[in-house]
C-alpha cells in the first residue's frame, strides 16, 4: 500500500485545512487508516483513526486535544481518507503524516500501523 498525503500549506489563526491521503490497492477500506504529525524536537502524535467495523461502517477516534476542531473521514470511491481541521492554532504547526494498517487494529500508537506516507507540512501562522 502507497499512501500520498497533500493539502498542506500556510493558513493563518483560526483558518480552515484538508487534508487528503490517497492509497493505492483495492482492499483500503478495510484498513483502518490513521493521521499523525510531529513537530520539530518532538514525539509523533496521534490526532484521529477510522477503523473499519463492517460493511460501509466505521468507527472514528480522536486524540483529545484535536477531537473538537479535527474530523476525520473516507471516501471508498476514491481510495482516501481526509483530515478537516478547523481553527487552527500556530501550535498545530508540523508534519502532518497519513498511516494505513490491513487490521482493525489501528489505534493511537504509531507502532499500530504498518504503511505511511511522507508528510505533509501544515504552518499555522499567527
Amino acid at each position: 500500500v502507497q499512501l500520498v498525503e497533500s493539502g498542506g500549506g500556510v493558513v493563518q489563526t483560526g483558518g480552515s485545512l484538508r487534508l487528503s491521503c490517497a492509497a493505492s490497492g483495492d482492499k483500503f477500506r478495510t484498513y483502518s487508516a490513521g493521521w499523525f504529525r510531529q513537530a520539530p524536537g518532538k514525539e509523533r502524535e496521534y490526532l484521529a483513526s477510522s477503523r473499519w467495523v463492517g460493511g460501509v461502517a466505521y468507527s472514528s477516534s480522536y486524540a483529545d486535544s484535536v477531537k473538537a476542531r479535527f474530523t476525520i473521514s473516507r471516501d471508498n470511491a476514491k481510495n482516501a481518507v481526509y483530515l478537516d481541521m478547523n481553527t487552527l492554532k500556530p501550535e498545530d504547526t508540523a508534519v502532518y503524516y497519513c498511516a494505513a494498517e490491513p487490521t482493525s487494529g489501528g489505534r493511537a500508537a504509531p507502532t499500530q500501523y504498518s504503511y505511511w506516507g511522507q508528510g505533509t507540512q501544515v504552518t499555522v501562522s499567527s
